[in-house]
């Protein structure tokens, strides 16, 4: 299978053609690291580094929630990371940035993909009930206000034989054909700043966002069972999520758990 590297020549230039992507410092790529997220956190001190974006072809120690690691074959995903600040922003609201960047992803591998892709709570990608794309954000300490390094790792071309995890799948397998990497990496970086922009631009408050997350949340209405911290288990029906972007299950707040869809929404 050919694939093809980034065009990180054509990523630098959009900083100064494309006015939606004004809102970054710079955009990095390099052939390998052992995780973008944690190259990031390393600047985070780094005034420079504020709105930076690293993406690596290939990334050796990839990393998720709970600590679970990954690894792709070079350069059949979109291994990115962007570090920004949130000036102003009260520490409960932090949690709706990971939330906000699964908006972001889905309505870019929409549009760019023609695929129908959907949010699990709390950000997993999900194509036909299968995960294309994970996100993980982390705050960095360093520079004043709150730093925070979001990651997104995106399968675009992997083969069955490939994925990480069964219930994993790819933009090729989900039927998208042939796609451009470059063309994904910047329509990914331009829907971030959109939403990120509005979500600032309205002092951080959380209506509109959480508007726009509830209408791309297949987990709401959902029946579900969350593993919980410590090991509790809790079933029940995905009825919300409230002001802090925190899953209700039965009316109950769940703000840390695996999630499983037992049945889908009616």
């Amino acid at each position: 299978m050919q694939r093809p590297p980034l065009d990180a020549e054509q990523l630098r230039r959009s900083l100064i053609e494309s006015p939606g992507l004004k809102f970054f410092s710079r955009i990095d790529v390099v052939e390998s690291t052992g995780s973008t997220n944690a190259d990031l956190i390393a600047r985070a001190g780094d005034p420079g580094a504020d709105h930076s974006v690293l993406i690596a072809e290939a990334q050796e120690t990839g990393r998720g929630r709970h600590a679970r690691t990954w690894v792709s074959p070079p350069r059949a995903q979109i291994a990115m990371s962007l570090l920004v600040r949130l000036r102003g922003i009260e520490p409960a609201a932090l949690g709706w940035l990971p939330l906000l960047t699964g908006v972001a992803v889905v309505d870019a591998v929409r549009a760019t993909a023609g695929v129908q892709a959907n949010l699990k709570w709390p950000n997993d990608v999900l194509i036909d009930g299968r995960k294309v794309a994970g996100i993980l954000a982390e705050v960095a300490a360093g520079g004043g206000a709150p730093a925070v390094v979001v990651g997104i790792g995106l399968n675009v071309s992997l083969a069955e034989a490939e994925l990480p995890v069964p219930h994993a799948t790819s933009l090729t397998l989900a039927g998208a054909g042939a796609v451009d990497r470059t063309r994904l990496a910047l329509a990914l970086l331009t829907e971030f700043a959109a939403r990120f922009t509005a979500w600032q631009d309205a002092n951080w408050a959380s209506a509109d966002l959480a508007a726009a997350y509830r209408a791309r949340c297949v987990t709401l209405g959902s029946e579900v069972r969350a593993e919980l911290p410590g090991g509790e288990v809790r079933t029940g029906i995905a009825t919300d999520i409230d002001d802090t972007g925190r899953l209700l299950i039965d009316s109950l707040p769940v703000s840390a758990a695996d999630v499983t869809h037992l049945r889908p929404a009616q």
